[in-house]
């Protein structure tokens, strides 16, 4: 297993943008698969499924954050 605090560090503060536009994806986080893999490549970061709300606010907040 590889050593990648900054992937955990990195899921938690998606976690709080989100938050802060009222987004919530409660199965974010670490994909274990490849964090425990001995692969070269970095762990993902598993946003997960979302119902339909929860997609069109993030469109929201993205769109926003563009204009």
């Amino acid at each position: 297993m590889h050593d990648h605090p900054d992937v955990q560090d990195c899921a938690k503060e998606l976690r709080a943008a989100l938050a802060a536009h009222g987004i919530t994806l409660p199965s974010l986080g670490v994909d274990l698969p490849t964090f425990a893999a001995g692969y070269r490549t970095p762990p993902l970061i598993a946003l997960g499924n979302c119902n339909l709300a929860t997609a069109r606010a993030l469109v929201a907040a993205l769109r926003k954050g563009v204009a």
